[in-house]
């Protein structure tokens, strides 16, 4: 079986509320590649999700988002959940993180209101970003171009508008970071 992300370690980013699907289904296919999966949340001990329209299941929590260096992961998952992301844009760490993932160029993706994450002023200068119309006036804000498809992939940035793009974020997250895993190889 080919495992293209054995030995590759991805931090998904989340806090109570974060949409439970956005994160299972990617879950599930990068595990399924070899990824070693880390869920890094402020919340100590487990994080629970929201699935459809309420609470869901309740998920471990291997480091808390203050304890982490994003210089230990090689690639970066940010799911939706508007309760989650609320939450995650009130921490400095998470600007930390998804700072350094932007200015490194590492392999990172969002989805739905995951992709509001990515408004951090400077970091987003001339990147083309998919995402909600809620959400385009602080991405173009942070220097991003916002353009109106469902998943986009531009140097390992992978982005989608909403849970509707589920399938083809998911698919798009795995060739991208596959990819990525296999240049950083070559290297």
């Amino acid at each position: 079986m080919d495992q293209p992300l054995a030995g590759k370690t991805i931090a998904i980013l989340v806090a109570n509320g974060f949409e439970e699907t956005e994160m299972t289904e990617a879950q599930r296919a990068l595990l399924k590649a070899g990824a070693t999966l880390r869920t890094i949340s402020p919340e100590q001990g487990l994080v629970n999700g929201w699935h459809g329209k309420a609470w869901g299941h309740y998920f471990p929590v291997d480091k808390q988002v203050g304890d982490v260096l994003a210089s230990d992961f090689d690639m970066l998952l940010l799911p939706g959940g508007e309760r989650s992301v609320a939450k995650l844009q009130q921490s400095p760490h998470t600007r930390r993180i998804v700072g350094h993932f932007l200015d490194a160029g590492k392999p990172l993706a969002a989805i739905d209101h995951g992709v509001s994450l990515l408004a951090i002023p400077g970091k987003l200068k001339g990147r083309q970003v998919s995402a909600d119309e809620a959400f385009k006036a602080d991405l173009e804000a942070a220097g991003a171009v916002v353009v109106d498809e469902p998943v986009s992939e531009v140097n390992s940035m992978v982005t989608a508008r909403t849970l509707d793009d589920l399938p083809a974020f998911v698919e798009q997250v795995v060739k991208t970071f596959g990819e990525a895993a296999s240049v950083r190889k070559a290297a």
